[in-house]
């Protein structure tokens, strides 16, 4: 899955693709969303120029130090992908600044709109090079799986959201919680597993494996080969937040939340409350 800054000076990136570039960027800065992105490009943009744009950002933040740790897939549900007119999942990156410890606290201020879905997250002891992958071939490379939160979140006013906005602002990717104790894949049937995650105590959100592509495992395969299809293939080491197992939830300030997958474990994480200082 190419994209249009692939070769690509960058000097000579589109002037729309940097524009929406340091839309987000400020939108991050500032802590003020930006409007949608798709008004910047001709008949709203395309995949390939909302993937520049996330890679344009990708690049910027390499370039300013952050660690590369891994990729997000989102737009695992049906339901979503007919709402945005899509029949496939899109990704996103993951930095090692994202990562919030399990049972840690997000600070006021940090995130725009917060919404929390649970996860099934995979991290690989093999590279994943193959454009034409195949599942044994995910299988043989996952090393373990974990509970997991992402924190979804959008520099996008009031998640007014085409696809080339989600895309282009990282997958609406925010930060992500792991939980602390690793699974082989032949303990855990990822398909079958049962997700319910609570907010302050309450039950906001129930699924399953089978909710993402029919199975995590699915939605990894998808991701190995999109991303060997554009050279910038899936490595050991890698993690891989695999999609929602069930509806994501919104996060105000005082909230916290755990998710609980059968046979994985759980993940935790709280959001500080208003007023707080840090």
């Amino acid at each position: 899955m190419s994209t249009v800054l692939d070769g690509v000076s960058p000097d000579a990136v589109p002037p729309a693709v940097v524009k929406a570039a340091d839309l987000l960027a400020e939108a991050t800065r500032t802590g003020v969303a930006c409007p949608p992105l798709r008004t910047l490009f001709d008949d709203g943009g395309d995949l390939a120029s909302a993937y520049a744009v996330q890679q344009l950002n990708v690049r910027r933040g390499l370039d300013a130090g952050r660690r590369l740790v891994g990729r997000k897939i989102g737009l695992t549900s049906p339901a979503v992908q007919h709402q945005l007119g899509v029949d496939q999942p899109d990704f996103g990156a993951l930095f090692a600044d994202m990562a919030v410890p399990d049972g840690g606290e997000v600070p006021l201020g940090r995130l725009l709109q917060p919404k929390v879905e649970a996860e099934v997250a995979l991290v690989l002891g093999r590279d994943l090079p193959e454009r034409e992958c195949t599942l044994v071939d995910v299988l043989r490379a996952v090393d373990f799986a974990l509970p997991a939160l992402e924190i979804v979140d959008s520099r996008i006013a009031d998640w007014d959201i085409s696809l080339v906005d989600t895309v282009a602002d990282n997958a609406s990717c925010g930060l992500y919680v792991l939980g602390g104790t690793p699974v082989p894949l032949d303990r855990v049937d990822l398909r079958a597993v049962t997700m319910t995650m609570q907010r302050n105590g309450e039950t906001v959100s129930e699924g399953t494996g089978a909710a993402c592509l029919g199975s995590p495992l699915n939605a990894a395969l998808w991701l190995a080969s999109a991303l060997a299809e554009r050279g910038d293939p899936l490595r050991a080491g890698d993690l891989v937040l695999t999609g929602a197992l069930g509806p994501m939830a919104p996060a105000e300030p005082g909230d916290s939340f755990e998710a609980h997958i059968l046979d994985l474990g759980s993940a935790r994480v709280r959001f500080a409350p208003e007023g707080d200082q840090q």
